[in-house]
């Protein structure tokens, strides 16, 4: 427990402080849970944190019926596939990987009234990276036509993971790529708020970009068991 509150702090001060440097509002700090058991994510809830990523649907809702008495907010930050859609829909509060209309109208129409609009991020495949999901930036508009003509999804924002293991300059000029579309897309009118980018790795980067939500696993958890 000792070394889970000195890791959240450690986290949350870097956070802080590329946000201060940036002179930009404090980014929503997202606990990648996956793979790590759900004592886990009780111990780092008892110390404050609240938002949790998750890219398995199985094991993610085995974790939320075992946390079901805690007041936690769940985002779920992988790939969907079309079989995993009413139980995203059902239980999660965020969607950050939404990048195809058949996989938006499944969501839409299996999500429970009572639970209110499902809030997605249009994933972008800023790198045209052809193994990655993501729209292409080209197609972002008519995916975003439609996603915003559904009712019971709400779009806030883009979501990007850029291509691993290149220099700083290479992924800045992705996150600003990022940025750019989602300005040009709504920013304007304040219809797409949210920048969902940055991980252990690139956080500073991607708050100097405008990052609202980051997504931060082993930073915080250690290694996965």
């Amino acid at each position: 427990m000792n070394a889970l509150k000195t890791r959240l702090a450690r986290q949350q001060a870097r956070v802080a402080e590329a946000a201060r440097a940036a002179a930009v509002p404090l980014p929503t700090l997202i606990a990648v849970s996956k793979k790590h058991p759900a004592e886990r994510i009780r111990e780092l809830a008892a110390l404050g944190q609240r938002d949790f990523g998750e890219s398995y649907l199985d094991e993610a809702l085995e974790k939320q019926r075992l946390l079901g008495d805690l007041p936690l907010v769940w985002h779920f930050i992988g790939p969907i596939q079309s079989n995993k859609t009413r139980g995203i829909a059902e239980n999660f509060d965020w969607v950050h990987s939404l990048d195809r209309v058949r996989i938006a109208d499944r969501l839409h129409a299996q999500r429970p009234e009572s639970r209110g609009p499902l809030n997605v991020f249009l994933q972008v495949n800023v790198d045209a990276e052809q193994s990655k999901s993501g729209v292409m930036p080209e197609a972002l508009p008519a995916l975003l036509e439609h996603v915003c003509g559904l009712d019971r999804l709400r779009v806030v924002g883009l979501m990007a993971i850029p291509r691993p293991g290149r220099a700083p300059m290479q992924m800045q000029e992705s996150f600003e790529c990022l940025r750019a579309l989602r300005d040009r897309h709504g920013f304007g009118d304040g219809s797409l708020p949210y920048l969902s980018i940055g991980m252990s790795d690139d956080l500073e980067l991607a708050i100097a970009a405008g990052a609202t939500h980051v997504r931060i696993g082993t930073a915080l958890f250690g290694e996965r068991e």
